[in-house]
């Protein structure tokens, strides 16, 4: 999905997902090549309150994204 779309379905899964899940859980937007994602998700774990939802365009070389949801560090 393209960026807007994928926006648009992190909406609507954080307003669909109980308070568990958002407190435990990152959801973020990640650009949808395994490569680039796995690059994104290890930078964005290191300091998460520096990323915002565009950050992940400047890891992405095709326009295509997905929203996956993964563990907080404790």
């Amino acid at each position: 999905m393209n960026y807007t779309e994928a926006l648009k379905y992190k909406e609507e899964a954080l307003k669909k997902a109980d308070n568990t899940v958002v407190d435990n859980y990152h959801i973020v937007i990640v650009p949808a090549d395994t490569s680039e994602s796995a690059r994104y998700i290890e930078e964005y774990t290191k300091k998460p309150e520096n990323f915002k939802d565009d950050s992940c365009k400047k890891y992405c070389s095709n326009g295509e994204y997905l929203v996956v949801s993964f563990k907080k560090e404790e």
